[in-house]
């Protein structure tokens, strides 16, 4: 059976090279997205998909959009009997769904129809879940709409963090995928359509999401700062008006009735900051253009003291 795959995120890795180490299937070519810049400096940074593909010497494409008549021939070429996608990063058109001779199917990060979009794995997280998990869907023209084929479940520890589940999902679906594939090599792939009156959407996050907001209670700020490590990140503004990442671990304290965002201790090891129901201990953050530090280390020498507000931009 001939594969294609259209990838750009990590989490589709693990699924990729199992396709390829697979002896029942053939890999014909890969699509990921093209080069982007990054960092500060804007230099241009490949796919992991696309570093694989390379050292593999497998075809590879990258066209700016999956919908042009090119890329779209590049498809067709390779004459698959399945399109696997995970984490490609574009909705694929009509003309892409009605190329391979079985599916196309998706690998998403959530048990449809809960979270479709963008951002399923932060969105588990921020909301308390206890599991998550992955699901192969059908491809249709919505979003993230598709029949299920399967699924599996996954518990979310307490101290998760969308770094630490990204990579535990990413490990679930070499297994997931190459299940799907045999199932749809012999014909006996289930369809099973979603409850379309259950689902939830989650958007593409945006470094502004990050900011906090000390009104929130403790526990929220706290779920927040998880699901937002390692992307896009927390952040909050000093006393001294200078702009600070905030990473986990961070801890609950008791209830508290200063004003959200009040300094109301600075121990040697973390700050403990009010927050609108208890309060929170922050310990490891990052100014604006430095390294990642201990706050006491960032304190030390400024005149950062209890009753100060942080979350006020000067």
């Amino acid at each position: 059976m001939k594969i294609v795959f259209l990838g750009t995120g990590e989490i589709g890795l693990p699924s990729l090279e199992a396709i390829y180490n697979s002896s029942d299937y053939e890999l014909v070519s890969v699509f990921t997205q093209p080069d982007r810049p990054y960092g500060r400096k804007g230099e241009l940074k490949s796919s992991v998909i696309k570093e694989f593909a390379e050292s593999r010497s497998i075809t590879l494409y990258q066209p700016e959009k999956i919908k042009e008549q090119e890329a779209i021939e590049h498809l067709r070429s390779g004459r698959p009997d399945v399109i696997v996608v995970i984490a490609y990063g574009q909705i694929l058109p009509k003309a892409v769904l009605q190329i391979p001779k079985i599916a196309c199917i998706n690998l998403h990060a959530s048990l449809l129809p809960l979270y479709r979009g963008a951002s399923p794995i932060q969105a588990a997280i921020l909301n308390g879940d206890a599991s998550t998990g992955l699901t192969v869907m059908y491809i249709g023209e919505g979003l993230d709409d598709g029949d299920i084929l399967k699924s599996e479940k996954l518990e979310i520890s307490k101290d998760e963090t969308a770094g630490s589940l990204h990579d535990r999902l990413a490990t679930l679906g070499p297994a997931l995928i190459m299940d799907s594939l045999d199932l749809l090599s012999k014909g006996h792939a289930p369809r099973d359509q979603q409850d379309h009156d259950k689902a939830t959407h989650v958007c593409k996050l945006s470094r502004d999401d990050g900011k906090i907001d000390w009104n929130e209670t403790a526990e929220c700020i706290q779920r927040k700062v998880r699901a937002f490590d390692p992307w896009p990140g927390t952040f909050t503004y000093f006393p001294d008006g200078q702009m600070v990442k905030i990473f986990p671990p961070i801890d609950i304290d008791n209830n508290c009735d200063l004003k959200p965002g009040t300094i109301i201790s600075i121990e040697p090891d973390f700050i403990l900051v009010s927050c609108g129901e208890r309060a929170v201990k922050l310990s490891l953050i990052q100014p604006a253009g430095r390294k990642k530090m201990d706050l006491s280390s960032y304190i030390a020498g400024k005149k950062i003291e209890s009753g100060n507000i942080l979350g006020v931009k000067k």
